[in-house]
């Protein structure tokens, strides 16, 4: 088991990473002192592999628990579902302290950490990731956010979980798409910061694919102390540092939408933004064309997909202009320098970004 700090100043904790240490969750949670009634947030799925196991782990400390199970998938990411969840735990919560566990993937820990931001104007949350995507990415940092039609994760705020524990046992029950969807914020941390874990990752990910719980305990290691270094730092983005973590991003996000949250999930989206930014640093001359040949040959290697496919350029473009990255009217663009060291980049020409859409 390794235990990585997330060193902020207002609400430090920590990160827990083991191999099978899910039914050890509940002596965890009691040392935090959160309180004593704990409202799970999950979907149907989540709960029937690893509900039963966390409430019994919880029950062996004293604490009780209360299911609350959401839609599988980013429709969950909605005011009506929120104020639902919300009414759930208001109905539940008579003459109690209650906290929230998120008990599944990014959907439900950004959900919950939502609703823990703003029931009673905040209660204690824990973050339960139970994907790959959401134990090396979206479980850290604090981020929580609802979506709009007009864009993801639009409405939120900035509300740290008091601990987030990672399992890797039970990304054994994962698909091989979700698998995937993981690795693909992986290569992320590699291009952003860290060109050691770039060559791993080359060198081993069949073995990762197959989900080797070895190998992947140590990416997930290595990617939640990379982003807990970057959050510690910038944690609410107001200097710029974090927003490194976004390369990719701001194309994923908009092929996300604009293909309607459907037939991309999220990896696969961010992966085909990667490709793009990769495609936007070279037309403007910022990295050398090997690395980003490395880059979509190792997405390629791994299964992502290589090309955006029916979804219109227009709505891409439209939807970008909504991101919440852009400043005064300046588009804003995380981009390559090389393999492992990205830029900020604002202004970018219009024609140079489509131009670099239109090649895949």
């Amino acid at each position: 088991m390794k235990t990585i700090q997330v060193k902020i100043t207002s609400n430090p904790y920590f990160i827990i990473v083991g191999n099978g240490i899910l039914k050890d969750i509940g002596q965890h949670i009691k040392a935090l002192k959160c309180g004593q009634d704990a409202v799970i947030i999950t979907n149907s799925a989540i709960n029937k592999l690893y509900g039963g196991i966390v409430s019994k782990s919880l029950k062996a400390q004293g604490i009780s628990s209360h299911v609350i199970e959401v839609a599988d998938g980013e429709k969950s990411k909605q005011f009506k579902v929120a104020i639902d969840v919300i009414q759930k735990i208001a109905q539940f919560d008579v003459y109690k302290k209650p906290f929230i566990i998120a008990l599944g993937g990014g959907v439900v820990g950004d959900l919950s950490g939502f609703v823990a931001s703003i029931y009673k104007r905040g209660i204690p949350y824990i973050q339960v990731p139970t994907t790959l995507l959401a134990q090396i990415d979206s479980a850290i940092g604090g981020k929580t956010a609802i979506d709009l039609p007009v864009g993801k994760n639009l409405v939120g705020a900035f509300y740290q979980p008091r601990m987030v524990y990672s399992d890797v046992a039970v990304l054994k029950s994962l698909d091989q798409r979700q698998i995937l969807n993981g690795f693909s914020e992986a290569v992320k941390y590699g291009v952003i910061c860290d060109v050691n874990l770039f060559s791993f990752l080359e060198k081993h990910y069949s073995k990762l694919l197959q989900a080797d719980l070895k190998l992947l305990e140590l990416v997930v290691a290595e990617c939640s102390k990379i982003k807990a270094e970057v959050v510690a730092l910038d944690e609410k983005e107001t200097i710029g540092l974090r927003t490194i973590l976004n390369f990719g991003h701001t194309v994923g996000h908009a092929v996300e939408a604009a293909s309607k949250f459907g037939r991309y999930q999220h990896g696969e989206a961010v992966a085909l933004g990667m490709r793009a930014a990769a495609m936007i640093s070279l037309e403007l001359k910022l990295v050398p064309k090997k690395d980003v040949v490395r880059l979509n040959q190792l997405l390629t290697d791994m299964g992502l997909p290589e090309t955006i496919q029916n979804v219109q350029l227009s709505d891409i473009m439209s939807l970008m202009r909504r991101d919440k990255k852009f400043i005064s009217g300046k588009n804003r663009l995380v981009l390559m320098r090389k393999i492992g060291k990205v830029e900020v980049i604002e202004a970018i020409p219009s024609h140079i970004i489509e131009s670099a859409l239109r090649q895949i």
